[in-house]
């Protein structure tokens, strides 16, 4: 039965849309409060990942959400911009972590900077923190069995 879930998993998403659509984003607030008190973290610099394996609404290997602190940005507009990158980099970029999870993840990816950067050097930030969390996701899959 586990096999057939990794077979159709992975056949799934062989053809992937570059979308980042409802089902995809976490909107659950109770998931949410689950993420950050159980959950571990990856960071590299100016983006944090704070990920935690458990079962979802979505059929989708991972839900994610994006945030920005306003303590660093007083401008929703500000905030609302560089939501806009992360998730855009994220969308463009998901198959890092699709191609390699077995197992329903959730994720907030937080940006932790006080000034902003520009999306090339978002995109590649977010291009390495994906590698660390799918390094970190294969060293617990590795360990525990």
């Amino acid at each position: 039965m586990e096999n057939d879930k990794k077979l159709l998993f992975s056949f799934k998403f062989v053809k992937m849309k570059h979308t980042l659509g409802k089902l995809e984003r976490l909107k659950s607030k109770k998931l949410i409060e689950k993420l950050y008190e159980q959950g571990s973290s990856v960071k590299y610099f100016p983006l944090r990942m704070v990920y935690l394996q458990t079962k979802h609404t979505s059929d989708f290997p991972a839900q994610v959400g994006v945030s920005v602190s306003k303590r660093n940005f007083k401008s929703a507009v500000d905030r609302n911009r560089i939501k806009r990158l992360l998730r855009e980099s994220y969308r463009l970029q998901k198959e890092i972590v699709y191609d390699h999870l077995e197992i329903p993840y959730v994720f907030m990816i937080s940006y932790i900077a006080k000034e902003e950067v520009k999306h090339e050097e978002i995109y590649a930030k977010m291009t390495k923190l994906l590698t660390l969390f799918v390094a970190e996701t294969k060293k617990k899959t590795d360990a525990s069995t």
